[in-house]
């Protein structure tokens, strides 16, 4: 039996963030109403990469039940107050204000239904002077300030992934949980509003603290801004390795070790890690010279003898042929399409997932 099961969930969604949030809920077993629209949730036409369909909608909706309502119209206004009556959860991210458009105001709902948890996905909350405004991934992105601090040094980039929706599911999801939890203390449900904005703004309080501290981050590619040396560098041949050097001790290692100077580790202009922050050139061209003496082999083996942290740089093709690749293969309307395993894993338990709904599963 899976952590959720018997859990009813109406989600009213589209895109990326809520869908996120209630697919966690779904794998963990939860009954998943997926509420579409006649024409569907827009991602579905997003791409045609899994099995001819969209790869967003077929990683984000497996596990759950398409109902297809048109909430303009009052037979489905019914249909989805029979839903709420019985839901323990309520997702969704229409813009602020439209569901109580459509009757289904959040305070009415949860006076009506006491034990009822709502959340509200949106992108810079409930109120404020940009509550109306449209969001998605890539403006929160540029609005937070992420994207200043991502890319090379001559212009600000975006994020290879939807992080901003992700990690906005992802506070949902541990939001409802927590609600869920409460719930069982106090009997009743909770009202959760969850803004994109606040979740990529609180993920950058690291950078902030910097700025207001008189330490602006500046863009500087594959390096760690406040870690030296953290960042890529290129053998004699083969493929660049990144490392990591997190503390003091293991930069006296890499200096005996795989620079073959121990006196480095005392050299004042790199003894602490302010130091070789302060002289990051000189610190990584001392690294750099030492790649440059051995095969990306030779120093892959010399690094982790010395027990550095390493990684090498992959792309897409090498994270498809990754040895640790965890994968879960999901029925979809097209057939079974693999994937990337959710992250977490819970020992003696083999999970089942479920599959991806085709539109209008379901009309009630």
């Amino acid at each position: 039996m899976r952590p959720l099961e018997g859990l009813e969930v109406v989600a009213i969604e589209q895109a990326v963030a809520a869908p996120f949030a209630t697919m966690r809920l779904a794998d963990a077993g939860a009954h998943v109403a997926k509420i579409e629209r006649p024409e569907g949730d827009f991602a579905r036409g997003y791409d045609d990469v899994a099995a001819g369909q969209s790869s967003y909608f077929v990683w984000l909706n497996r596990g759950k039940e398409s109902v297809t309502l048109d909430l303009r119209t009052d037979r489905d206004k019914a249909a989805l107050e029979t839903l709420l009556a019985t839901a323990d959860v309520l997702v969704q991210n229409l813009k602020p204000g439209a569901l109580a458009k459509l009757g289904f105001a959040l305070d009415r709902i949860r006076s009506d239904y006491p034990r009822l948890i709502t959340c509200s996905i949106s992108g810079y909350g409930e109120t404020g002077p940009m509550a109306d405004r449209k969001a998605y991934d890539l403006l929160i992105q540029a609005e937070s300030g992420l994207s200043s601090i991502t890319g090379g040094p001559s212009e600000p980039a975006r994020v290879g992934s939807s992080v901003v929706d992700i990690a906005t599911g992802a506070t949902a999801y541990a939001a409802i949980l927590e609600a869920l939890i409460q719930r069982g203390i106090t009997g009743l449900g909770a009202d959760i509003s969850v803004s994109m904005f606040d979740v990529m703004a609180e993920w950058l309080t690291v950078p902030l603290l910097n700025h207001e501290g008189g330490n602006t981050p500046q863009r500087i590619g594959l390096a760690h801004p406040s870690i030296a040396p953290y960042g890529v560098f290129q053998p004699k041949s083969g493929a660049p390795i990144l490392i990591s050097i997190q503390s003091d001790r293991e930069w006296a290692k890499l200096c005996e070790d795989f620079i073959g100077d121990a006196r480095m580790a005392h050299d004042p202009r790199f003894a602490t890690n302010v130091a070789r922050v302060q002289n990051r050139d000189q610190t990584d061209a001392r690294v750099a010279a030492a790649f440059a003496q051995f095969d990306a082999d030779e120093a892959i083996a010399r690094l982790a003898k010395a027990n550095i942290a390493l990684a090498s740089v992959n792309d897409m093709a090498g994270l498809s042929a990754h040895p640790h690749l965890r994968r879960i293969t999901v029925d979809t309307p097209n057939g079974p399409v693999s994937f990337p395993a959710p992250g977490a894993v819970v020992a003696d338990e083999t999970r089942a997932y479920g599959a991806v709904p085709a539109l209008a599963q379901q009309e009630l």
